[in-house]
């Protein structure tokens, strides 16, 4: 093999190293943007408000606020770990599927920006729904028609669409061990369903 062609085919190597390389990377960003997506939503709800909504004004700084301080410390550009109760579901391969935000007895699941989760894809309707959902209802019933329970700590859940699309799954009053047992049936149907709407080779 010539000089010339030794080098050409180390820069072809090279350049499938690095369209590898930004392949991966263009997955960990979108990862991390859905991610930041739904931190947001959730500052938003807890009535936090964005740093990069605020001017900065050294003259009020003096007195302050909490809410003041709280933009403060986001502008150190210090990337804050997920809160105990914000959990990521990821496929076997690492890719994020959805976020659980978690309360003491609720559960909520926001599908990832990048995901388009089709309800009417198998198994959600026939497994998550019916065989998990409306299950955990029947015992529930069956508990308050004994006394067992009272009417009001029955499990809930609604399904947010935009026609077809999953945009928002929540659980209420969900107890320890049912909350395992959702985040694990949650993100075994979603990764499911992602494998059914994946292109085959």
């Amino acid at each position: 093999m010539s000089q010339d062609a030794d080098k050409m085919k180390r820069l072809i190597e090279f350049r499938e190293k690095l369209a590898r390389r930004t392949k991966k990377v263009e997955g960990e960003l979108k990862d991390l943007q859905a991610t930041l997506e739904i931190v947001n939503s959730i500052i938003m709800e807890k009535g936090f408000i964005r740093a990069d909504t605020i001017k900065e004004e050294p003259e009020s700084r003096a007195i302050g606020t909490e809410r003041e301080a709280t933009v403060e410390q986001t502008d150190q550009f210090q990337e804050p770990a997920l809160p105990e109760n914000v959990v990521q579901l990821k496929t076997a391969s690492g890719e994020v599927m959805a976020v659980l935000y978690m309360t003491e007895d609720s559960l909520r699941t926001l599908p990832a920006a990048d995901k388009n989760f089709d309800v009417n894809t198998p198994p959600f309707t026939q497994f998550l729904v019916e065989r998990v959902l409306v299950k955990m209802q029947e015992r529930d019933s069956e508990l308050i028609r004994t006394g067992q329970l009272p009417p009001d700590r029955a499990l809930t859940y609604s399904i947010i669409k935009d026609e077809d699309i999953l945009r928002e799954i929540c659980v209420n009053n969900v107890d320890a061990e049912r909350m395992r047992e959702l985040k694990s049936s949650i993100r075994w149907t979603l990764e499911k369903m992602l494998e059914k709407t994946k292109p085959t080779n």
